[in-house]
């Protein structure tokens, strides 16, 4: 039997050669460590700036407006050392409306998070799907048929809102719908809701007229205590399971077959999340009115800042939601002079622009 013989030291230099050039050419594992290392830090300096600026913003909020607070006021407030109409400012009319504004821009833009990557269309949100429309044809009824009652109002807006997500929900469940067929279902959901609100505001008296166009302007300067513990309640639970699926989402961006051939129940995640998603818009609009394109907006912009990995997208989205919210609601209270400018006015003017630039781009 012949047995190879390998003797030179040029043969072994050419087998070595040829060896090194048939493999792929990896970089030294050192060299891949410490550019994700670079890159995490990246992110997190990024997050912690984000999280500097809202901050400020909610400082900025506490100590501007018709009474003005001093920062060191505003410290013996928060410290209880001093009692007097600051007192009152600081913890029963300013302080709630900021922590409304975080939780609600936090909880919205999650809930436009999910439904744009469940869906994998860049224009969804709670108010292109017709759920904010749906609570708010809730509230103006409800106004008109039983008062200014709080509790009525708050109840038929949640239950117009989810009403809204099973009609979706069962449209796309009965005929298989494609995400594409989701979106425009909800904007014919919007314009049917539209119209019954307008019908509702022809029935309604002066008096209720007025009560339900303000209702539909937003407003986060509307909700107790309870209230916003309830949401922040909802938006925690909501925003933990996305986290925890997060996995599934990314998955679900590369599309419904390759998400399927990785163990993902596509059909199962989109109804949770769209439940999810839909949970929280109903609530916050509930609780605050419609405050349109935050849910659209915020997503986005976290998009552009970390990309698609949903482990860093979904935090992002929060704290910039948050960010966007109070920062919406600090101008149209403090900046423009009359102090109760609603934030979803505010909001529909920093929205709309952004809107068309999505058609625009989508189109070409």
């Amino acid at each position: 039997m012949l047995k190879p013989s390998w003797r030179g030291g040029d043969a072994r230099g050419k087998i070595g050669s040829q060896a090194l050039t048939l493999g792929p050419a990896v970089p030294p594992s050192g060299t891949v460590t410490e550019a994700f290392l670079g890159y995490v830090r990246g992110k997190r300096t990024l997050m912690m700036s984000l999280m500097g600026l809202t901050a400020f913003l909610a400082v900025l909020a506490v100590t501007q407006g018709a009474y003005d607070i001093t920062p060191k006021h505003l410290l013996r407030v928060l410290m209880g050392a001093t009692v007097g109409p600051a007192d009152i400012v600081v913890w029963k009319i300013r302080l709630p409306r900021i922590i409304s504004a975080i939780v609600v821009g936090w909880g919205l833009s999650l809930s436009g998070l999910s439904i744009q990557s469940l869906l994998k269309n860049p224009l969804g949100s709670p108010s292109t799907l017709g759920i904010s429309q749906g609570a708010a044809f809730g509230a103006a009824a409800a106004i008109v048929c039983f008062g200014q009652q709080m509790v009525s109002v708050t109840v038929f807006a949640f239950v117009g809102a989810m009403g809204a997500t099973a009609v979706i929900m069962v449209l796309a469940g009965l005929r298989r719908l494609s995400p594409e067929a989701i979106i425009l279902c909800g904007v014919a959901l919007s314009s049917l809701f539209a119209s019954a609100t307008v019908l509702v505001q022809y029935l309604a008296s002066d008096t209720q007229l007025a009560v339900v166009v303000f209702w539909t302007f937003g407003d986060v300067a509307r909700a107790g205590w309870a209230e916003i513990g309830l949401l922040a309640a909802a938006v925690t639970v909501a925003s933990l399971f996305l986290i925890y699926r997060r996995w599934d989402l990314n998955a679900m961006a590369a599309g419904e077959e390759t998400a399927r051939g990785l163990g993902v129940s596509v059909g199962r995640m989109r109804i949770y999340g769209m439940l999810a998603a839909a949970l929280v818009a109903a609530l916050a609009t509930a609780f605050h009115g419609v405050i349109a394109f935050v849910g659209l907006i915020a997503p986005h912009i976290a998009k552009r800042l970390v990309g698609a990995d949903h482990g860093l997208l979904i935090p992002f989205s929060a704290i910039i939601g948050a960010m966007l919210l109070l920062g919406a609601d600090t101008i149209g209270r403090a900046v423009i002079g009359s102090g109760a400018l609603p934030v979803g006015i505010v909001t529909s003017f920093m929205g709309a622009p952004m809107f068309l630039f999505l058609l625009v781009r989508g189109y070409r």
